[in-house]
């Protein structure tokens, strides 16, 4: 059950002066007016504990309450192969059976492969681009590799992840390990295809996503800088993708190299790729046009009821941000400064508003705090895919948001980074940027030790 209270009190008050503003650049930047914990606004979750990245937006009626919970249900419920009387059509292959396993907690999962609370999952497809300029799917293999089969049947192929770790040091001498992992298919149930390319993904929480599906595409794109006009180093780009509903291109917002343009496709791709569940969104098997789709007892039968579809896609929009902490603390101020220096601030904008949403007032014009342009930036060859999709190139990432950041470890217990979670500090991270980044990144190594912990003070803050 999620808690439904998430702000209470004064906050109501500098809320509600707020909500009706609209933004421009002096509100943008005279913070002192506003209440610096309330990260999502009006749907900021005031709890510090394990639970933290689990509060519902405030304000939604009883029937919306309801939908929630429901859709919470199954989040939470794991599937089971067909037939069954309820939950059934898992399979026959698939990642995982719940978006819980994945999805920890509404955070993140393990960066390993198979087990029931492995959150890796890889993306498989072959040079080229399909009709509306995705990534072309490997024959025999779709779009996304099924390491998991249920009984009798063989998975796509197994993915073995391996490290090894190269020492950074500081100038003053403090020391991190950089993990660089290796994937390896192996045990493929057909030869996989010549020139295959393979892009890692590491599930990522999932507050606070009604938000950022309710920034205005305008203010998306104005942060936009392909060419650099600016002369800071940063290029960011928009990525327009297909979305298979609207049978439209739209802009990407989710998904790692925002590939992905609403929360509706995005619940219904996982459904369909990681469970192999179809939807009236995605209503071809995973397997489809495969050997597997044998074991498919029902054929290409809807395995969603669609207000199973529509109630976890509204459980996910309606879940709101952590509160941040320490806010009034010095060492996190400085930190704050120390940030803006480096330009960190160039790619994760931290401040922003929504836009209006009237099925959903608690998610129109609130002034958020995210931490990104949800553009994609190229972040150099050391963390590349090479793999394109869409716009994005084998070097391009969307920008994460940094909301909650502090509270991975409560929520999830030992924190991952990055992509494919191959970090396990955020001091791991930086190192990690290049690219488009490498100049701030440069500049964080050479932070006196003092320094350094007041910006890593600060990102704890978030």
């Amino acid at each position: 059950m999620k808690k439904l209270f998430v702000i209470a009190g004064c906050a109501l008050l500098v809320i509600g002066a707020t909500m009706c503003r609209k933004p421009n650049a002096s509100v943008l930047d005279d913070d002192s007016k506003f209440d610096p914990r309330l990260s999502g606004g009006m749907a900021t979750f005031l709890d510090e504990g394990s639970s933290a990245a689990t509060g519902v937006i405030p304000a939604l009626s009883e029937h919306d309450v309801r939908i929630h919970e429901l859709g919470d249900k199954f989040f939470e419920q794991p599937f089971v192969a067909a037939p069954a009387p309820r939950f059934g059509g898992l399979g026959p292959i698939y990642n995982n059976s719940s978006c819980a396993n994945c999805h920890h907690n509404d955070g993140f999962g393990l960066p390993t492969f198979g087990g029931v609370g492995s959150s890796l999952l890889m993306r498989i497809s072959i040079p080229g681009e399909d009709e509306h300029g995705g990534p072309v799917s490997a024959p025999g293999f779709g779009g996304q590799l099924q390491n998991v089969g249920l009984y009798g049947v063989q998975p796509e192929v197994h993915v073995d992840l391996t490290y090894t770790e190269q020492a950074y040091s500081f100038p003053d001498g403090d020391e991190a390990f950089l993990r660089h992992p290796t994937y390896a298919l192996t045990n493929p149930y057909i030869p996989l295809p010549a020139n295959y390319m393979t892009s890692p993904r590491l599930g990522p929480p999932v507050f606070g996503l009604g938000l950022l599906e309710n920034i205005p595409e305008s203010t998306i794109k104005s942060f936009a800088d392909p060419t650099d006009a600016n002369g800071d180093g940063i290029k960011g780009r928009t990525n327009y993708v297909y979305n298979p509903y609207t049978k439209q291109k739209e802009l990407g917002r989710f998904g790692k190299k925002a590939n992905t343009s609403d929360l509706l496709v995005q619940v219904a791709t996982a459904f369909q790729q990681d469970m192999g569940l179809t939807s009236y969104v995605q209503p071809l098997k995973s397997v489809h046009g495969q050997s597997q789709f044998s074991f498919v007892p029902d054929g290409e039968k809807i395995d969603l009821a669609d207000s199973v579809l529509n109630a976890v896609t509204f459980y996910i929009r309606t879940l709101s941000v952590p509160a941040r902490r320490n806010t009034n603390n010095e060492t996190v101020k400085r930190g704050e400064i120390i940030f803006k220096q480096l330009n960190c601030s160039g790619c994760h904008i931290p401040t922003m508003y929504t836009g209006i949403n009237v099925n959903l007032p608690a998610l129109s014009s609130q002034r958020i705090h995210p931490y990104t342009d949800m553009l994609i930036h190229d972040m150099g060859v050391g963390l590349a895919d090479n793999r394109p999709d869409y716009q994005a190139s084998g070097t391009d990432w969307r920008t994460p948001p940094l909301w909650g950041l502090g509270m991975f470890e409560k929520n999830n217990g030992t924190p991952y980074y990055l992509h494919d979670g191959r970090a396990r500090t955020i001091t791991e991270a930086i190192l990690w940027h290049g690219g488009e980044s490498q100049q701030s990144r440069d500049k964080f190594t050479q932070l006196s030790k003092t320094d350094r912990k007041a910006l890593l003070a600060f990102l704890q803050s978030l």
